[in-house]
């Protein structure tokens, strides 16, 4: 049975359309730090596990319109390290799946994003840049890239740990991340398929929200290279921040 807008909650379907908007800006390179914000912000209106479910397919319709753009920006060296890693952290994923309640959901998005956060904000990050790639380190955050990406499709602030620090040309950086996240998300169907997250009533969801996904990957892609975002970034992270503390309080009172 179709599903019918109507019978939706409005703010459902504003904090979705935002939220799917603004992971499409990241994806596209305009915000590259930021597709991390998706499902904490959907976690609003929806539980997480849901949440999780209907970004699948818009994630995976948003890579596609990357992989056209930046096709031919790629950093293979950095895939060969990172990939093998990635798929391992997704199969952890899965067996894990069962015991992973909402509320630890919930705590390890929160986590990643707070930390990710403050890694912006710290000079750490600056202490390390101009290292080669290290095989161990790639593969050790490819798999928490594959693993926090499976659970909450929050692989972006590992997978950018590892490779910020390289200073890559804009263009290459964000056609690497296409390329890696593509791979990550197509991966994650089986998995999501056997454990029912990919439902009906959720692909409908998804497919409401794909306009808006090509939209906001195709104004990131025309704008990539136009427009100055350091005050967009600020704000961001400062909402992003907000998002994960709220996230934290929701999964530690959830074990209390």
């Amino acid at each position: 049975m179709p599903l019918d807008i109507t019978s939706i909650d409005p703010w459902v379907i504003i904090i979705s359309s935002l939220a799917v908007f603004l992971v499409a800006l990241s994806k596209s390179g305009l915000i590259g730090s930021l597709s991390f914000v998706g499902v904490p912000l959907l976690s609003i209106v929806m539980p997480v596990t849901e949440a999780v479910g209907i970004m699948l397919p818009v994630l995976l319709s948003m890579d596609a319109i990357g992989l056209m753009a930046y096709r031919r920006e790629i950093h293979w060296p950095n895939l060969k390290i990172l990939l093998p890693g990635a798929i391992t952290g997704i199969v952890l994923g899965w067996i894990f799946f069962a015991f992973i309640s909402e509320g630890m959901v919930r705590l390890m998005v929160g986590t990643v994003t707070v930390l990710f956060c403050l890694d912006e904000w710290l000079p750490l990050r600056k202490t390390l840049s101009g290292l080669p790639p290290s095989r161990p380190w790639g593969w050790f955050w490819g798999n928490v890239a594959g693993f926090t990406s499976f659970v909450s499709h929050t692989g972006g602030p590992p997978f950018q740990i590892f490779m910020l620090p390289q200073r890559l040309k804009p263009t290459l950086y964000a056609g690497t991340t296409v390329i890696f996240f593509a791979v990550v998300n197509t991966t994650k169907l089986i998995p999501y398929a056997f454990l029912g997250q990919l439902s009906v009533s959720n692909l409908a969801k998804s497919a409401l929200l794909i306009p808006v996904a090509i939209f906001g990957m195709v104004l990131g892609v025309y704008l990539v290279r136009r427009i100055s975002t350091e005050l967009f970034y600020k704000m961001a992270y400062i909402l992003a921040f907000m998002l994960a503390l709220k996230l934290l309080y929701d999964g530690i009172l959830s074990f209390l």
